[in-house]
This record gives structure tokens, C-alpha cells and sequence, in this order.
């Protein structure tokens, strides 16, 4: 099946048809009384005609009660992905389902391992986090009438897919101008995994602040990473090397940001007297680490909130109120940073 937000189109569609309301439409292809017989007939020989009798009484003979929700991760190695988990579940603490995690393990072919697993699994819907791919890949969740949201998307949608995501252009674009607010003018970036749109959009903010600011985007201050503090780590040492390294570090995760605290530490450098330090995502950690990390805030949890709450309207066949919902994103200001007149550099080893 199309998901719901395409189904309610094709509802509209018969409902003109047959000269009744959505509601009558709804109350037919769920069987209830107060319809008048030769309204239901004139109804279900459309709904029949689009196949939708068809589909609904495959649903229902499939899994009617199962009360499982899948959540699908890319893997269980950063607080990004508890945090998205903990907003799905306070969702689903209201309701009587419960929720069964499944991860990739960063790997295309375990995906696919598990969408072809789920289309015999007793399964309400599915909530997948960072999915590969072209809409074609979604094609079993469709096929076994499977509802499903996409969150943090890493691949291709179709216009029907629904998804949940945030204005992660917008954040990269707001860090790199705070840095140029506090005198910077040598802001390096170190990037998630390039295939990522969401990495692709905060590089392409970072670009588009530094163009507004009239300063040069220098290709040695992109730094390719995959939001990991093992890359943090590398690529700052890589920045630390050249011959006129930035004074300021955008790392593309508050996970990355803590390899770039620990270059700089090993290299005896203070964090933010001798360089300036933004994350993203505001994990938990990002409050606690020393100093503590200024950072552009992701709200995961109410991502994991929102998707679990369109994904229990696709259940119920309830139309959304949009088919992609787009969460802001906004800068935490903590110790990290300071302004470059204030700062007592150190010369560099």
C-alpha cells in the first residue's frame, strides 16, 4: 500500500465520486453501521474499483493487534541514537505497543537483510533512522502493507515517503556565523560521511555563511570525517599541521567534537584560549564535558517524538498533516567558544 497520506488523496477522490464526505468513505471501508445502504453500495463498488477493500481486508487478516513498533537504527555507538530512541518511547508509553530495536551495524546489506526479515514479522509499523537509499528500496514495507516513517534520511525519498528530519543547512549556517560574530576568520570544518544529507546540508551552511561574511572557503579547512571522535581526532591533528591552521573548529557531531578536544589537549592546547570549538546535536555529554561544549542543538528526542506520532496516525489510517515534518535547530552557547581579540593565544609546537 501507499501510505496513508497518499491513500487520503485517493478517499477524496472517491468520496467526489460517490457525491459523500471522507468520513462516509471511512466509516464504509471500516465496515460500521450508520450508512446507508445504497450509499455503502455505491462506496464499496468505488473503494473495490482502487483497490482498497482489497488492501484494508489484507491488512486486517495480518496483523490486527500485534502491538509492536520496529525501530531500525544504523548502530548503538553514539548518544544520537538513545536520544531519538527515548522520544520514541515516551510516545509509545501512552499507548499499549511496545518497541523492538533492530540495528544495521552501518552496513547497506543488513538493511536490506532486515526489510526483507520484517515483511513476516508481526510488525505495526516501522521507524527507520538514517535509512540507505531509493525510494524502491521501501518497496517490501509497502508491498506488505507495512506503515513506516523515515527519520535523519540518508538517501533519496520518494514525495509520498514520510519523514522527519532538522534544518541542519540552517545549523551549520548559525554556527559558522556565531564563530565570525567572535572575530574568526580561519573556521575549518570537519564533516560527517558525505553521502549523508544531513552532513551535506552543514557544510553547505558552513559555506554559505562564510560566502555572506566575504571570506574565502579554503579547501584545506574541509576536513572529510564520519562524525566519530576517532575522526575528530585525526582530522584536527591534519588542521593543526598546516602551515596557517584556523583558529576556530566546526565539528560536524558533539561525538566528533570530542576527538577534536583530545588533539587538542595532546597537543598541549587550551580549548578555547588557543582554539575555538562547536559541536552539533547537543547530547548530554555536550553539558558536561570541560570546558563545556558550545553546540547547535538537534532536537533528536522530539524527532523520535514526532515520527512516532505520525507513524501511529499511518496505523490507525489517519491522514498526516504533512508527509515531511522539518524541526528547527538553534545554538547553545557554553565555554567553548570565545571571542579571537579576547583570546591569549599560544604559540603553536
Amino acid at each position: 500500500m501507499k501510505q496513508s497520506f497518499s491513500k487520503r488523496s485517493t478517499m477524496t477522490e472517491i468520496a467526489a465520486k460517490a457525491g459523500v464526505s471522507i468520513p462516509t468513505v471511512s466509516r464504509v471501508l471500516h465496515q460500521r453501521p450508520d450508512v446507508a445502504p445504497e450509499t455503502r453500495k455505491r462506496v464499496e463498488q468505488l473503494l473495490e474499483e482502487h483497490g482498497l477493500l482489497q488492501r484494508h481486508a489484507k491488512k486486517l487478516s495480518r496483523k490486527e493487534h500485534s502491538g509492536i513498533v520496529d525501530m531500525l537504527f544504523p548502530g548503538f555507538d553514539s548518544m544520537y541514537s538513545f536520544e531519538i530512541a527515548r522520544g520514541v518511547e515516551e510516545v509509545l508509553a501512552r499507548t499499549d505497543r511496545r518497541l523492538a530495536i533492530s540495528s544495521t551495524h552501518h552496513s547497506l546489506e543488513l538493511e536490506q537483510h532486515w526489510m526483507s526479515k520484517i515483511q513476516n514479522s508481526p510488525s505495526d509499523g516501522a521507524i527507520l533512522v538514517l535509512a540507505h537509499g531509493e525510494p524502491r528500496r521501501f518497496d517490501p514495507l509497502h508491498r506488505h502493507n507495512i506503515p513506516f516513517v523515515v527519520v535523519d534520511h540518508a538517501g533519496e525519498l520518494g514525495p509520498d515517503t514520510p519523514s522527519v528530519g532538522a534544518t541542519n543547512w540552517l545549523g551549520g549556517r548559525t554556527a559558522t556565523e556565531y564563530l565570525i560574530s567572535l572575530g574568526h576568520r580561519q573556521i575549518a570544518v570537519i564533516t560527517g560521511p558525505t553521502t549523508l544529507p544531513c552532513s551535506q546540508d552543514r557544510v553547505a551552511g558552513y559555506r554559505s555563511a562564510l560566502e555572506t561574511a566575504g571570506l574565502p572557503v579554503r579547501p584545506d579547512y574541509i576536513c572529510l570525517g564520519d562524525f566519530s571522535p576517532d575522526s575528530g581526532y585525526t582530522q584536527t591533528n591534519v588542521l593543526l599541521d598546516l602551515s596557517d591552521p584556523p583558529t576556530a573548529i566546526f565539528a560536524g557531531s558533539d561525538e566528533q567534537a570530542n576527538g577534536v578536544y583530545r588533539a587538542l589537549r595532546d597537543r598541549g592546547l587550551s580549548i578555547p584560549d588557543d582554539m575555538s570549538v562547536i559541536g552539533f546535536d547537543d547530547v548530554p555529554t555536550a553539558s558536561i564535558v570541560t570546558p563545556d561544549l558550545t553546540t547547535i542543538r538537534q532536537p533528536l528526542r522530539e524527532m523520535g517524538r514526532v515520527a512516532t506520532t505520525m507513524l501511529l496516525h499511518l496505523i490507525n489510517e489517519e491522514p498526516l498533516d504533512s508527509v515531511r515534518v522539518e524541526l528547527t535547530t538553534n545554538l547553545i552557547v557554553r565555554n567553548s567558544c570565545q571571542s579571537l581579540n579576547d583570546a591569549n593565544r599560544k604559540e603553536r609546537p
